[in-house]
Parts: C-alpha cells; sequence; structure tokens
C-alpha cells in the first residue's frame, strides 16, 4: 500500500498524493513567510520534512531513500527452490515467556515459532477494525494538533474525537477552515464512510 502526503500551506491544501508528486508541487510553489508549507503524512498525520534542495531528480533520489515505494509481490521463481527454509522474511527477536506458555507453544504442530505466527494472524483478524479506527483517529488527532490546535472549540472537538461522537465532533470543527476540516474528518473517517 503506497503511503500518501498531503501538503499545505497556511490554511490551503496544497496537493495530496505519494511523497514524489507532493515533493515537486512543493517545490514549485512560491513560500510565503505568513502561511509556511507543512509536509504530512497521512497514515499518521505527523508532519515530514523532505529535503527539497536541488534539481527534481535529486529531490527524487533523496525521497526514494525516505520514502522506498511499496513492497510488490514477487512472481514465483521459475527454478525450483533450493533445501532448507524459504526466505520469509523473518526477524528473530527475544520473547520471554513464563515456563507453563513454552512448554503450550512447544507441544503444539510445528513449534513456537509455527505456533506465535498463528497467534498473531489471529489476534490481527479479530481486532483489525478497531486497530484501523485506532490508528485514523490518531492520525487525525496529530494533524488537527499541529493545524488546528488554537482554533475554536479544539478541546472539545479532540474530546469528541476520541469518544467516537462523530456528530458532535464534526459540528465543533464546522466553522474551521475548510481544508482543514475536511482532511480532519478524511484522516478519522474515511475508512468508515
Amino acid at each position: 500500500m503506497q503511503r500518501i502526503f498531503t501538503a499545505f500551506q497556511g490554511q490551503r491544501r496544497l496537493t495530496s498524493g505519494p511523497a514524489g508528486e507532493v515533493a515537486l508541487v512543493v517545490k514549485r510553489v512560491a513560500p510565503r513567510p505568513d502561511e509556511p508549507i507543512i509536509i504530512f503524512e497521512d497514515g499518521t498525520g505527523r508532519p515530514i520534512d523532505f529535503d527539497l534542495r536541488g534539481g527534481d531528480r535529486e529531490v527524487l533520489a533523496r525521497l526514494a531513500k525516505l520514502v522506498p515505494p511499496p513492497a510488490e509481490e514477487s512472481p514465483p521463481p521459475s527454478e525450483p527452490r533450493g533445501r532448507g527454509r524459504p526466505k520469509l522474511g523473518v526477524v528473530a527477536r527475544e520473547v520471554t515467556l513464563l515456563p507453563r506458555h513454552w512448554e503450550w507453544l512447544g507441544a503444539q504442530p510445528g513449534g513456537a515459532s509455527v505456533a506465535l505466527r498463528k497467534l498473531v494472524d489471529e489476534a490481527r483478524r479479530a481486532s483489525g477494525d478497531k486497530d484501523r479506527e485506532r490508528q485514523a483517529r490518531d492520525a487525525a488527532y496529530h494533524f488537527m494538533s499541529t493545524m488546528a490546535g488554537n482554533l475554536p472549540q479544539f478541546e472539545e472537538a479532540s474530546r469528541a474525537l476520541f469518544a467516537d461522537d462523530r456528530r458532535r465532533f464534526t459540528g465543533l470543527i464546522a466553522d474551521w477552515p475548510t481544508d482543514i476540516r475536511d482532511h480532519i474528518v478524511k484522516l478519522a473517517y474515511s475508512d468508515r464512510a
């Protein structure tokens, strides 16, 4: 999944899209001291700095290191796989459990690693919607804090956002600048339209 960024100049949304597109648009906008340009990562709602020095190719090359493109699924190899474990991107880390947990894991088909992966996958499926809602709410709050922290009703709107009171939340931010208001609502609720 591609990461999306949104640039604001003051209270006006300039553009949204992949990092390279946003960076090149921002690079071409005339700076105004009274309206700074801030770029946000939509997935987190946090501001991010892009190094816009140099030509377009230099900017894009630096961004490729900062924001790598999404991983694409590779086609199956044409040659048969060799012996040993497949390359799954497995990362070894320490896990601390009680002896009874290790005994249970050791008794599972495939051993502790397989059992832990299955447990994690099951938990992710079970809490997927709640996790996405929490991430969306947190992203909206981070953006809102930066762009609207000094606007009227900010504290009450924050409470309504965290209480998941959509009607009250949208009513409290109704008089905020249009681009800021619309982006907050998009971050908070776009997956639950």
